[in-house]
């Protein structure tokens, strides 16, 4: 008889008699529902992070679209060209402009005076329209200048473009005077 009274079925028995005490939970099915709790957080912030990377890329490689679209139409690289004077770096632009025309130089002579036209005016420490570039690619440029060539402000060039990708694009495409200029190009083109 005690060895009725101590078996299993008839402690379960007394405990469902019993409504208000709680039932102990066995251990290994509390660890299984942790892990699964786990794996299911780890994947969800693996998804997160993933769809905040792809989030990131796609609004790079949207800025750069629309940086070189920007550049390409002279309505919109006016437009840019007056938001970046109201900031204050209208440099950066004018550089890379005046870059892009250096590449169509012909001839040695002009290319040489060319050059150093475009060092003293933006490169240069004292410059009047100094660009924000590293001192390396500064003294690269200084010693391209002894025998100029066409990609001797590559360096610099690519500096201040994903500089204005970066920073000064973003900025734009959020501006009053982008939107604006957007919204009279869909207009006009429906006209």
């Amino acid at each position: 008889m005690p060895k009725l009274l101590f078996s299993r079925i008839r402690l379960y028995e007394f405990k469902d008699l019993m409504p208000n005490m709680k039932r102990p939970r066995r251990i290994d099915i509390v660890l299984n529902c942790r892990r699964r709790k786990k794996d299911i957080q780890c994947v969800s912030v693996q998804k997160c992070n993933d769809e905040m990377y792809s989030s990131k890329l796609s609004c790079q490689t949207d800025h750069k679209l629309h940086l070189e679209k920007l550049l390409k139409d002279k309505k919109y690289l006016a437009a840019f060209h007056s938001f970046l004077q109201s900031e204050f770096s209208e440099e950066n632009i004018e550089f890379w402009l005046a870059c892009e025309e250096f590449r169509l130089t012909t001839s040695p002579e002009d290319l040489q005076w060319r050059a150093e036209e475009l060092y003293r005016e933006f490169i240069q420490p004292t410059a009047c329209r100094e660009i924000n570039v590293d001192q390396h690619v500064r003294e690269k440029i200084k010693q391209a200048l002894e025998k100029p060539s066409l990609s001797c402000f590559d360096e610099a060039q690519k500096h201040v473009y994903l500089l204005m990708e970066r920073d000064s694009c973003p900025r734009f495409l959020h501006s009053d005077a982008y939107l604006s200029l957007k919204r009279k190009s869909r207009t006009l083109w429906y006209l």
